[in-house]
């Protein structure tokens, strides 16, 4: 049982609020649908390898 509770994904409890264009929207979930994803796990992706790329010795570049 213990192993079961450290495998367990980390519960999401934040937001982010961007703002854009409606066309930029649609474009993004339409081509997400289409690969079979979500526009939520590709943007957390996209946040991830983006932070993993600019971090150095576990510092965020400047």
């Amino acid at each position: 049982m213990a192993d079961r509770r450290q495998k367990k994904k980390k519960k999401k409890d934040s937001q982010l609020i961007i703002r854009v264009s409606a066309g930029e929207r649609d474009a993004f979930v339409e081509t997400c649908e289409r690969l079979d994803t979500s526009a939520s796990r590709e943007i957390r992706r996209f946040m991830r390898e983006f932070t993993a790329a600019k971090t150095v010795d576990g510092k965020n570049e400047k």
